[in-house]
């Protein structure tokens, strides 16, 4: 069955040609290469799927909510979010620091941390 897993963003690792599993050489990021921060993992409800998104877990990535699923009258069609532990450090502290520099502005200096834990 081919590969109907469709990313957030452009791929930027390599793909599998379609209606090939991907393994461990063609899913992971070849040297100098960033990985996403967010992948969305879609296809039908089968052992390619899984598989897919147990490769994703092994490279470093963790579930991002729940996962979703349809039935389009003849197959079950899952949908998975992955993110990066670190992007999502790295998106929270600059979220932090937004935060910070408008309560710095709104409260001056003195204030600004107040109530921030």
């Amino acid at each position: 069955m081919p590969d109907t897993s469709t990313p957030a963003v452009p791929e930027r690792l390599s793909t599998p040609a379609p209606g090939t599993a991907p393994s461990a050489a063609t899913s992971a990021a070849t040297v100098g290469e960033e990985k996403l921060a967010y992948r969305l993992f879609t296809g039908a409800d089968d052992r390619a799927f899984c598989e897919r998104v147990s490769a994703a877990l092994a490279e470093g990535y963790v579930l991002h909510g729940s996962p979703a699923a349809s039935f389009n009258g003849s197959t079950v069609m899952v949908a998975q979010a992955l993110v990066l532990p670190a992007a999502i450090a790295s998106a929270d502290a600059a979220v932090a620091n937004a935060v910070d520099e408008l309560d710095a502005d709104e409260f001056g200096v003195a204030g600004a941390f107040e109530g921030h834990a």
